[in-house]
């Protein structure tokens, strides 16, 4: 691909689908638990992320996808710590932030292409955002450990 415009607008548009429809996702699922971010959010920032993966990925420079995507990873970390609050005894909205995180490293592998990454990263997202706050409570109970209280309970 020499260029952007000789890239198909099918495979623009399903990596820019893509990386929206993962991040609405997920974002559903913050809302859904009542967290502060939600559908617009993370379907904005996986479609950002594409977008300037996209952009870079034809570019003739090797070294300026790699900088891109270090910018975007780190910089992203910032607008996750926007939703981070610590109270009195423990913190919150660790996984929010981290879904955050996230949604921007999906974006970035849809902007890049990597549909095996996203096929396995994808499932395995759910999987712990449906079932992980149950497996802690339950491990928690089993080992007695205190844990923190970022989930809620099952």
């Amino acid at each position: 691909m020499a260029n952007l415009w000789a890239m198909e607008i099918a495979d623009i548009a399903l990596r820019l689908g893509c990386a929206t429809a993962v991040g609405c996702a997920l974002g559903l699922n913050r809302d859904l638990h009542g967290k502060p971010t939600g559908v617009r959010t993370l379907g904005l920032v996986g479609l950002g992320s594409a977008v300037v993966v996209l952009m870079v990925s034809t570019a003739p420079d090797a070294n300026a996808l790699s900088r891109v995507i270090q910018g975007l990873v780190t910089g992203i970390g910032f607008l996750g710590a926007g939703v981070i609050i610590r109270g009195h005894s423990h913190i919150h909205g660790l996984t929010t932030a981290a879904c955050v995180w996230l949604t921007a490293c999906i974006g970035a592998a849809c902007g890049a292409g990597h549909w095996l990454v996203i096929a396995v990263s994808v499932p395995l997202m759910f999987v712990l955002l449906i079932l992980g706050g149950r497996i802690e409570n339950a491990l928690r109970r089993l080992l007695g450990g205190a844990g923190d209280q970022d989930q809620p309970p099952p």
